[in-house]
């Protein structure tokens, strides 16, 4: 057992995210389970306490005896009891950017359902915000009590097919799913109305857990979701350490404030502690500061978070997703704590290239005709600033087979964020379309991937994208004019008036007819230029040129009709093709021939 010299059973946290549609019953049902309420917990807005909606992440838990499997578990070996920590997460479509911010420190999800009215557009969005954070779920069919005695077990078992229906395709195939009321009678109910169903909630959820892996190594990175001073002691800041520890008395770093502090006091669930670690949720007493400053963010170890104003991720479409994903379009992405518009570049192998190799090999379900289910891949797609990338006007998404399987070529992407953000490398991006109608039954998560590289500098553009060697392949078509000897042709319909000719000085360009030709430089100043053609024009060539010349000469001649044979050379004029490629980020705008 746990050393227990300070007196205090030694308890492992776990965290419970309870996700679900808005009116759900997510909350009734949090504080239906919950004896200990934390400071952020249940609606501390006054606008969500006037209809009763979440509007913030709330935070509240419950201790159970640890269960026999973790009793069993060698790792579980020390801890005393299990302190269930309730992650209410809102509900509202317009704040998904808040569940993802929760679903981050997740180890198991509560998808809440309303038993009447079933999946819903947002239920969805949870599930998949889900699939992409957290590795097991429970469902829970809410409002049991709305459906009539005689007929209440038939809809819960027509309910319960219907959502494993739904999640066949899903890593949360099979996932237990219970039928309770969190508050029979609704919100307005009298509080005396027990609720029904709970006692087996609580073994339910005693049965799933595992021992999440903490790690206390590495740098703190821990989520505030709440401050406040107490006077003549400091400011406490409440949250969830999201990664590595801190114990009293460590330096801490509040990037958004610039600020280092100094922790005075750690306490979990009000009992003080001399630490904490990845996983606990915890309030932190520091020096003073004024916690205006800091409702929501982060705290980490002095120096190990970056502030990024552009960044490079991997990328991969999530299938429910049915927009298009455009290249110089603006996604909110959500990164780390914090979501933030962003305009992104999407890039991938040059054509032909072979994928670069994963280090494991994916297990793709197969059975859904519309291959929407996750592709499994790691995320961490490898990026090189030594290779070269091809510039994409949009994301590719990859051939299907006939069975549904298929997976998408590996791509990556430029994000550049319209305000800095601060975040650790390394962790999961989501772009979503958060302004599509909340109404439109739509899925507006569109994108996923990892942060590969992070740019610090306000001045990236100049600094660092110049070493993206991300490049397109321009083909340009234009005429020959006329030929002035056997080795030199001018040219014209290439080149805009106005372009500046001498970056295509050099380049080699090829003629309808088969010769190979090299751009001399301008002639004239209306956007016409000189070829000259090393091997010499060929005598077919000259002649087409020449009869082309003779038609030109009499069309301009009044009354005098062309020659049917001419005016059939000059309808098949001779084409100067010019094939380049141009690196996107590349000041100096070079071109290269291909």
């Amino acid at each position: 057992m746990a050393d227990s010299s300070n007196n205090h059973p030694k308890t492992l946290n776990f965290n419970v995210g309870v996700l679900g549609h808005v009116d759900s019953g997510k909350t009734s049902l949090a504080r239906a389970l919950s004896s200990t309420a934390s400071t952020a917990a249940f609606d501390k807005n006054p606008q969500s306490r006037e209809r009763g909606i979440t509007l913030d992440l709330g935070f509240s838990s419950f201790n159970v005896d640890l269960p026999e499997q973790l009793r069993e578990d060698p790792g579980g070996h020390g801890y005393d009891n299990l302190q269930f920590t309730l992650v209410d997460c809102p509900g509202h479509a317009s704040l998904i950017r808040t569940i993802i911010g929760g679903a981050q420190i997740i180890d198991l999800m509560m998808l809440v359902v309303d038993v009447v009215k079933g999946i819903q557009t947002q239920t969805a969005e949870c599930l998949l915000i889900g699939e992409l954070t957290c590795p097991r779920m429970v469902v829970i069919l809410n409002k049991t009590d709305l459906l009539p005695p005689n007929k209440r077990q038939t809809a819960i078992d027509k309910m319960t097919k219907r959502l494993h229906k739904t999640l066949e395709n899903t890593r949360f195939k099979d996932c237990p799913v219970i039928a309770l009321s969190a508050k029979p009678g609704g919100p307005e109910a009298p509080e005396t109305d027990e609720p029904h169903g709970v006692p087996e909630l609580i073994e339910l959820l005693k049965s799933q857990t595992y021992l999440p892996h903490r790690d206390p190594g590495g740098a703190l990175l821990m989520a505030v979701d709440h401050c406040f001073s107490i006077r003549g002691q400091g400011t406490v800041m409440t949250g969830t350490i999201l990664q590595g520890a801190l114990a009293v008395n460590d330096t801490v770093e509040i990037p958004a404030l610039k600020v280092t502090k100094k922790v005075k006091s750690v306490q979990m669930f009000r009992r003080p502690v001399a630490g904490a670690m990845q996983g606990d949720r915890v309030g932190v007493c520091v020096t003073q500061f004024d916690p205006k400053l800091l409702e929501r963010g982060v705290v980490c170890t002095p120096g190990s978070l970056h502030t990024l104003h552009a960044a490079l991720i991997s990328v991969r479409k999530i299938g429910y997703f049915k927009g298009s994903l455009a290249t110089r379009a603006k996604f909110h992405i959500t990164v780390g704590h914090e979501t933030v518009m962003a305009r992104v570049t999407f890039f991938g192998l040059p054509p032909g290239e072979t994928h670069q190799t994963s280090t494991t090999e994916p297990q793709l379900p197969t059975s859904d005709p519309h291959a929407s289910e996750p592709d499994l891949r790691p995320l961490d797609t490898p990026f090189s600033f030594d290779r070269e990338y091809f510039h994409q006007d949009e994301y590719v998404i990859g051939q299907r087979e006939a069975g549904g399987a298929g997976q998408d070529p590996e791509q990556w992407a430029l994000l550049e964020f319209e305000r800095p953000v601060t975040c650790p490398t390394l962790c999961l991006v989501i772009g979503s379309k958060l302004d599509t109608d909340i109404h439109a039954n739509a899925c507006r998560l569109a994108f996923q991937g990892r942060l590969l590289e992070g740019f610090e500098e306000k001045s990236y553009s100049e600094t660092t994208l110049p070493r993206l060697r991300i490049y397109k392949t321009k083909h340009k078509e234009g005429q020959v004019e006329r030929v002035t000897d056997d080795y030199t042709v001018i040219g014209r319909n290439l080149f805009k008036k106005e372009t500046n000719l001498q970056l295509f000085v050099g380049l080699k360009v090829t003629l309808s007819t088969g010769e190979a030709g090299v751009i001399e430089g301008g002639f004239g100043q209306s956007g016409k230029f000189k070829i000259r053609v090393p091997e010499g024009l060929s005598l077919e060539t000259k002649q087409l040129l020449s009869s082309s010349a003779k038609k030109r000469v009499k069309g301009g001649a009044k009354r005098e009709p062309a020659k049917e044979d001419d005016a059939k050379t000059d309808s098949q004029p001779i084409c100067i093709n010019l094939r380049f490629k141009r690196y996107v980020f590349d000041p100096h705008k070079k071109l290269v021939q291909i």
